[in-house]
């Protein structure tokens, strides 16, 4: 049943988020906002949207990693969040909140083995 489908978002921390976007935007040409960017995927035979990646940097001190220390935090999409939270508290994993609901998904976040925090999102568009 665990199943992940993707990386929802790659996040991590930076002494100046604009400036990082702007050097991006600049030399790599990301069409970044004030959240960062999305890469959008296609699938190789129809060209369908199949899915998104969000790139954001954050404050150096955001609070939003806590309680892991590290510097960045991953997101991965997964089918069923709820049936793969259920079976995680079952296996002791480390969540760290409820789960929350908006137009665009389902999301919690939890801690691996090495303290490293991790946000699981159902997309809506799965």
């Amino acid at each position: 049943m665990k199943k992940v489908t993707g990386i929802g978002g790659i996040f991590f921390k930076c002494k100046d988020p604009n400036a990082v976007n702007e050097w991006y935007k600049k030399h790599l040409g990301f069409d970044t906002t004030p959240y960062g960017t999305s890469f959008k995927w296609q699938d190789n035979n129809d060209h369908s949207t199949s899915g998104l990646t969000q790139w954001t940097p954050f404050p150096k001190d955001t609070p939003y990693f806590e309680p892991s220390t590290k510097d960045f935090m991953i997101n991965y999409r997964v089918e069923n969040l709820e049936a793969l939270v259920e079976e995680l508290k079952k296996e002791n994993v480390t969540i760290l909140d409820s789960m929350e609901t908006y137009d665009y998904g389902k999301f919690i976040h939890i801690l691996d083995i090495e303290g490293n925090k991790i946000e699981l999102w159902e997309p809506t568009d799965q």
